[in-house]
């Protein structure tokens, strides 16, 4: 059994659909970041500095914090969603690597500065609106793919939640077709669909 610490943020929902395409069982917390419970006491014993999400692993005594190291770690552990050798392997590790270094730092910022502090800072809205540009790598290297690499991966697993956020990052997915299709494609997962509504459901998945 696996316990699951998270919130309904992007990072989160990469763990519980992950969760969700391995079918481990898995009992979600949720830690309402909006009101403080990364640093209740509890929790910090469990991840010191207050971030979610975390994952206690009973069967191997395992507690991993870091989304893109969560992934990596179910991965190994099921031997599913990550070629074992050859560059499959090393290109969606390489892709998850964007995810979690470009694409979502930077989407992060986007709709923080675009949606939820709109008007209040205009150099950071320019700087974070022009680097959405990330949408036309992702659209470029999905052109003529189903998926990231070769086969539905932690790498697809890692991007679409940051993806499902396009509304808040002002972007028009009918502009990036390739985008739009993958992220149609995996919306249309029963996995991706529970876990999307974890910890608990918020709205039915954007759609473009």
């Amino acid at each position: 059994m696996i316990d699951l610490y998270t919130w309904i943020t992007p990072n989160g929902l990469k763990v519980s659909i992950a969760l969700e395409e391995f079918g481990l069982s898995y009992r979600s917390h949720a830690i309402d970041i909006t009101k403080g419970d990364q640093f209740r006491q509890d929790y910090l014993a469990i991840k010191p500095g207050g971030k979610i999400p975390v994952i206690v692993d009973h069967e191997t005594g395992i507690t991993l914090a870091e989304s893109g190291a969560i992934l990596l770690y179910l991965a190994e552990k099921t031997g599913r969603f990550l070629p074992r050798r050859g560059a499959a392997r090393h290109h969606t590790i390489e892709w998850l690597m964007w995810q979690m270094g470009g694409f979502g730092p930077t989407l992060g910022h986007a709709h923080y500065f675009l949606t939820y502090n709109s008007g209040k800072a205009p150099f950071a809205e320019d700087l974070f609106h022009r680097d959405t540009r990330l949408y036309e790598t992702l659209n470029a290297r999905l052109e003529g793919r189903d998926y990231l690499v070769d086969d539905y991966s932690i790498a697809d697993m890692a991007v679409w939640p940051w993806v499902s956020r396009f509304q808040r990052h002002k972007i028009d997915l009918n502009a990036f077709p390739n985008v739009r299709q993958w992220y149609l494609r995996l919306a249309a997962r029963p996995q991706v669909k529970r876990g999307y509504a974890i910890p608990h459901f918020t709205s039915e998945i954007p759609q473009p």
